[in-house]
């Protein structure tokens, strides 16, 4: 039960499970800083579309009620991607610093901004990895730092690192669990012959060390869903790659395997996926500690 207090174990356990992730997508051949690269044009389309918009909508109302406010704030926004929060974050008023850096997803941000003043949106066109944040002037200089579902985070160091960029609040959310896929639900015993087991992932760290360390903090964790629609081929690549980052087979028998399930359970060549999971957020107090009340 004494380890369950001992902040030193649980800064280990994270370095230690962070390192283990990074070195299994580098096994697989995937670089964390450009692994949306393949799939941006689709995560665009799926974060600005009315399902995108409305999710968005609603972890900013969340924010907003703790008493953050977007007009006139400066925002640093890690892992910007194409847009999803840093658009919507200029459109309440906001001066956003937006931190990315897969190109295909820089180029996309550049479309989606161009309604903008431009210096209401900077584009900072990098990994944060590699931002010293004293040269850069960043220490305490953004009034909100915001990280969605950013593999920025491995460790309690880089954690300390994107509070240091933050005056009053900071604002990261994380997958709670694993992602669950119909797709992987159906394919996954094939492969392996058991099911698909869930697993509870970093934010379980994230939040503990807060506590820990003494930060005043909200948290939420909220189950949420999203159905896509893609042909079969493009099914098929997707399972290979979600094969791949969990360090199985991919060679000719499992495409094979893959292949002809999806051809038999699917003969229309359309392949609908629902992906849903548990995913918690938490808005870090920096300056004012106490209990926010909503002024009627």
């Amino acid at each position: 039960m004494n380890d369950f207090f001992n902040e030193a174990i649980w800064e280990k356990a994270w370095k230690e499970h962070g390192e283990r992730v990074v070195n299994k997508m580098k096994k697989a051949g995937t670089d964390p800083t450009r692994a949306f690269d393949h799939k941006a044009k689709t995560f665009n389309e799926q974060s600005f579309n009315e399902e995108g918009r409305k999710r968005t909508t609603r972890i900013m109302n969340w924010i907003e009620g703790q008493g953050v406010q977007f007009n006139n704030a400066s925002v640093l926004d890690i892992g910007a991607a194409s847009g999803v929060f840093s658009v919507p974050f200029a459109e309440r008023g906001a001066r956003v610093t937006a931190v990315e850096s897969s190109q295909p997803l820089i180029e996309l941000l550049k479309e989606n901004i161009t309604k903008f003043a431009d210096d209401q949106v900077k584009i900072v066109p990098e990994p944060f990895e590699d931002i010293d944040v004293l040269a850069r002037d960043w220490s305490n200089a953004f009034d909100l730092v915001f990280v969605s579902m950013c593999p920025v985070i491995l460790d309690w160091d880089s954690v300390e690192k994107i509070l240091q960029c933050a005056r009053d609040y900071c604002y990261i959310s994380m997958p709670a669990g694993s992602t669950e896929i119909s797709l992987v639900n159906e394919i996954w015993p094939l492969i392996t012959g058991q099911p698909f087991q869930s697993k509870h992932l970093e934010f379980g760290y994230l939040l503990h060390l807060l506590y820990l360390k003494g930060y005043s903090y909200e948290s939420l964790i909220t189950r949420e869903t999203k159905t896509t629609e893609v042909t079969r081929e493009a099914a098929l690549e997707e399972m290979m790659n979600w094969l791949r980052s969990h360090s199985l087979a991919t060679d000719e028998q499992n495409r094979k395997l893959v292949a002809d399930y999806l051809e038999q359970a699917y003969p229309s060549g359309k392949v609908t996926i629902r992906q849903s999971g548990r995913y918690g957020k938490v808005l870090v107090r920096m300056q004012d500690l106490s209990m926010y009340t909503r002024k009627i």
